[in-house]
């Protein structure tokens, strides 16, 4: 298949930092034309708006007010436990609603929200802040962990995955406890709970994992390095950015075709999040967040 990309983004970029409108940025999108290798699950991605402003942004959350929360590690050394990190407020049509929503994290990433609770990936555990008021409820320290990475609900537990040792680990607001680990799980990043299964991304391999439960588990698609956030596709198929600045489609027999390159412009498509037909993409560098829509189907 012929590989999509968009050779304008860098001007778009440059473009955000005045603070675009939806209607600015509606035009652009990246297509799956005609090719070798048809994608009936999406057929493209349309760029609604692009926000400026953040740093390091990583990982997403939809807010039950149906805005968006954002992680920034924050300025400095990512790896620092040196309270910068924090959580700004996007509204729908990616106009600012809150900078800084919530404060005095280390380096936020993966999010997620349950009954009223924003529970995010933090170096050293998993915080706990009011969805509502931003307010902290406290943080479930976990002992061991080398990278916190990403955040889901499944099954009704919380569940955070640690890239450095290849495990997912369960918490509560009592405390955490291992929920699974596997030699399979080099680099493990994203993780999305859906049914009775939950999706698994691994950066060293570039897997896109499907779990059913300890022993029961499926390689959907392999190859795509880094791999970071992965989102359920209406009506079928996954999305899966791959951080260095890939967005992939993945069929549900597991045929993987690129959609979104821009690496040669600097842009790193970070923690994946797809809410109904939108995808939300965190740009840790240069500091911005793409959403895009599902279109074509």
């Amino acid at each position: 298949m012929r590989t999509l990309i968009i050779p304008s983004l860098a001007a778009l970029v440059l473009a955000a930092c005045g603070g675009p409108t939806p209607e600015e940025t509606a035009e652009v999108s990246v297509v799956a034309e005609e090719a070798d290798t048809a994608i009936p699950e999406a057929r493209a991605l349309e760029l609604v708006w692009m926000a400026s402003g953040f740093e390091q942004p990583e990982g997403a959350a939809l807010a039950p007010d149906g805005s968006y929360f954002i992680s920034n590690i924050g300025p400095g050394d990512s790896g620092a436990l040196d309270g910068n990190g924090y959580v700004s407020k996007l509204k729908a049509d990616g106009s600012l609603e809150t900078a800084r929503f919530a404060e005095g994290l280390h380096a936020p990433t993966g999010m997620v929200v349950k009954e009223g609770v924003l529970y995010v990936a933090d170096r050293d555990g998993v915080a706990m802040i009011d969805a509502a008021t931003g307010a902290s409820q406290g943080k479930v320290l976990i002992e061991g962990v080398q990278f916190l990475n990403d955040v889901t609900e499944w099954k009704g537990d919380i569940l955070v995955s640690d890239s450095g040792t290849g495990a997912i680990h369960k918490v509560t607001p009592d405390g955490a406890s291992p929920f699974a680990s596997s030699a399979d799980w080099t680099g493990i990043n994203g993780i999305l709970g859906d049914g009775d299964r939950l999706l698994i991304t691994t950066m060293t391999d570039g897997k896109l994992i499907d779990m059913r439960g300890p022993g029961a588990e499926t390689v959907i698609a392999a190859g795509m390095k880094d791999a970071d956030g992965v989102g359920l596709v209406p009506g079928g198929g996954y999305l899966v950015s791959s951080w260095p600045g890939e967005i992939h489609h993945v069929s549900e027999d597991g045929v993987v075709s690129l959609m979104v390159d821009t690496k040669a412009d600097g842009i790193l498509q970070n923690d994946l999040s797809v809410f109904g037909n939108v995808v939300i993409v965190p740009n840790w560098e240069p500091g911005t967040v793409t959403a895009w829509k599902i279109v074509g189907q």
